[in-house]
């Protein structure tokens, strides 16, 4: 089996659970090595998602901002509208309701109530409480605020895209707009007392420039500094008056000791985007980065920055690459946090540094449940493919074995379905098919004569199974529970979904709007008219006649007459569909790109959009009742409903200014399922 091209386009750090490791989903290693506690509970009056993480925890959503007042307490916030809390160093964390599903890219905290975060569409909240209640402000601007300071719980400032510094002194009643005499971005800001402080910047990109502004009159006036830099300052941080750093591109690292007069550049020894950094003192200080497609960087200096020396002493999961933010409160003791919900802490200065959580974060395709506690998951993984296993409804997932394997590229599984909670199929790259009797304790590779990528699979029995490949439009059948399996004659040039209602009854969807049916176990497939040219993904039916399609652009296709017509659906969204899945001919829910969720109560005459948590990209879906489902994605995101009806996403604050943004995780149109290098898309 030739695996050259199977690269998942994540740079890889390291091997995760072993298989057969239990992955305890409620708990995560903490500073102090004791296990960590996460609870997702909101306010019983907030308007909280009725999806809730099951991996990683507390969640997955990336992290950009970090907030720690001392070595107990701390929030740190990110996509999606997410903040986190603990107060107790990390051995337990608390989701919050913020309001928003805006990203909040930078958080400050002045004690252990009193906290200002800041992101997209001049989103900024405001808590006095902890954290209990977040309240959302009026920034009077729509640009994307990237950086916050507070002084007090009153005096702060906020800055972000075309120059943009705000300024309150009242806590966030009013926030009044100041000139920064600059229209570059301004991605990080600090004061160090309510009068004195450095905003930092720039214009990124080729023949870009860093941008330094300081004021002492708490920002009256802003005046703008000399320095060496000719690309983006991302962040700084000020232990005085005099003495500051500020990082940003290429591993540039600035320091000044006379308040700005004079900045001098700093041996970092990387060229890594250096993207967050704390200092305590003027001695000690943490920067955080990443690279493009490459690994996150940890620095630390106890000298000023006269040496700097990479921190490596961390163990990271698979597919976590990029560190976005640091927070220290004593030279010891300090958070990092990064790309879907990875957080390190330490309380030695870094000599180590331990992982939250502990959990898998790669990609993750296919899901299947046969009742609402027995459930197998499938994906990616180096070296041999990633399948989980519960039987508790998620709570807890344990790694089952391949029994295959590739160490250069790892394996890819995208399609996986059980008829019991022993027996099942899974599919994947280059014509992959494994077998369970056993519940997946064991899995046995069965033989096909084709290596096109499988990516869906469905059985109506332990013996009758279709799968569907994707770069050749196969149709491969088994009457024999796979002991055999042949291949179908179809026009399909690639296909993406299969879905059957008895052992005759079938449909398979794919490119360029195409829909076929069998009613002869596949003897012959026929083509329907879908009335659209859009790629399809997904299908389900809810019994021989009643059926929905998704696809590209929001489209949701529904036929009640065996697909004789299909009917376009008002899905309400515009990203892609990948997945969707109905218990009967009215309830039904789509899942996809961007954390999409959409779900019906009417057959589809209503689709009404739900706050999923989280905006990585879900590629399936499956429900045993109606109410009961689970939803897998990017990162290793597994999300889990047992809610009593849709709830509405929070409307967005302000209109998202569209700027480039410096991001470790570059999100692109997914492809039929954004996975290995690079997954050709079917035209």
């Amino acid at each position: 089996m030739n695996l050259t091209n199977a690269k998942i386009p994540l740079t890889i750090l390291g091997l995760a659970a072993s298989c057969g490791l239990v992955l305890a989903m409620h708990s995560g290693q903490a500073r102090s090595g004791a296990a960590a506690t996460i609870s997702s509970k909101l306010p019983a009056d907030s308007p909280t998602s009725q999806w809730h993480w099951q991996n990683p925890l507390p969640q997955g959503n990336n992290l950009r901002g970090a907030s720690f007042v001392d070595a107990n307490t701390g929030t740190v916030v990110g996509e999606y509208g997410t903040i986190v809390r603990t107060t107790d160093g990390g051995n337990s964390w608390t989701i919050q309701a913020s309001g928003t599903t805006q990203t909040l890219w930078a958080v400050s905290f002045t004690d252990a109530n009193n906290g200002t975060a800041v992101g997209e569409g001049g989103t900024i909240v405001r808590t006095t409480d902890g954290g209990t209640h977040w309240t959302s402000q009026a920034s009077g601007t729509t640009f994307q605020l990237r950086g916050v300071s507070f002084t007090d719980a009153n005096n702060g400032a906020a800055t972000g895209d075309s120059g943009t510094i705000l300024r309150t002194t009242d806590g966030g009643n009013s926030w009044v707009p100041q000139s920064s005499g600059t229209a570059n971005m301004l991605f990080g800001v600090s004061f160090i007392d309510a009068n004195t402080g450095t905003a930092v910047g720039g214009s990124c990109g080729i023949g870009g420039e860093s941008t330094i502004l300081r004021t002492t009159d708490g920002g009256s006036t802003w005046t703008t500094q000399a320095n060496p830099g000719t690309i983006c300052l991302f962040k700084v941080s000020l232990t005085d008056a005099n003495t500051g750093t500020a990082v940003g591109e290429g591993g540039l690292i600035l320091r000044t000791t006379d308040g700005g007069n004079v900045w001098s550049p700093q041996t970092s020894g990387t060229t890594k985007t250096l993207y967050g950094v704390s200092f305590t003192d003027t001695n000690h200080g943490t920067i955080s980065g990443f690279e493009l497609g490459g690994t996150g960087i940890i620095l630390r200096t106890t000298d000023g920055g006269n040496n700097w020396v990479e921190q490596t002493n961390y163990s990271m999961p698979q597919g976590a690459n990029a560190f976005y933010a640091v927070s220290f409160t004593d030279a010891n003791t300090g958070t990092i946090v990064g790309g879907a919900g990875i957080v390190l802490q330490t309380t030695d200065g870094g000599m180590q540094w331990n992982t939250q959580p502990t959990a898998i974060f790669n990609f993750l395709y296919g899901v299947s449940f046969t009742d609402a506690n027995t459930g197998t998951v499938v994906g990616y993984e180096n070296p041999d493919g990633m399948i989980l296993r519960t039987t508790d409804g998620g709570n807890s997932w344990v790694r089952q074995n391949s029994g295959i394997g590739d160490p250069f590229a790892g394996l890819n599984f995208f399609g996986v379905h059980f008829v019991n909670s022993n027996i099942g199929t899974l599919v994947g790259q280059e014509g992959i098919i494994l077998r369970t009797t056993d519940g997946g304790n064991n899995w046995t590779q069965q033989a096909t004569d084709t290596t096109d990528w499988l990516y869906a699979v469905h059985f109506t029995d332990e013996n009758h199974g279709t799968a569907v490949g994707f770069l050749e439009g196969k149709i491969l059948s088994t009457t024999d529970g796979g002991q055999n399996w042949g291949v179908q004659s179809s026009a399909a040039t690639g296909l993406l979904g299969v879905y059957f209602t008895d052992n005759n009854t079938g449909t398979v969807v794919g490119n360029d709007g195409a829909i076929l049916r069998t009613t002869d176990g596949g003897q012959n497939w026929t083509p329907q008219t879908s009335g659209t040219i859009n790629q399809l993904r997904a299908v389900s039916f809810a019994d021989t006649n009643t059926g929905t399609v998704v696809g590209d652009l929001g489209t949701i296709l529904r036929t009640t007459n065996g697909g004789q017509t299909w009917v376009s659906q008002t899905s309400g969204v515009s990203e892609i569909l990948l997945g969707v899945s109905f218990t009967d001919p009215s309830n039904g829910t789509a899942v996809g790109q961007l954390g999409t969720t959409v779900s019906t109560t009417d057959g589809g005459q209503t689709w009404t959009r739900e706050e999923s948590g989280t905006n990585q990209d879900l590629y399936n879906v499956f429900f045993t009742q109606t109410n009961t489902g689970t939803a897998v994605g990017g990162f290793g995101a597994i999300l889990r409903t047992t809610a009593q009806g849709p709830t509405p996403s929070p409307t967005p604050t302000g209109t998202p200014t569209v700027t480039p943004t410096p991001t470790g995780t570059p999100r692109t149109t997914p492809r039929p399922r954004p996975t290995p290098h690079p997954r050709p898309t079917p035209r």
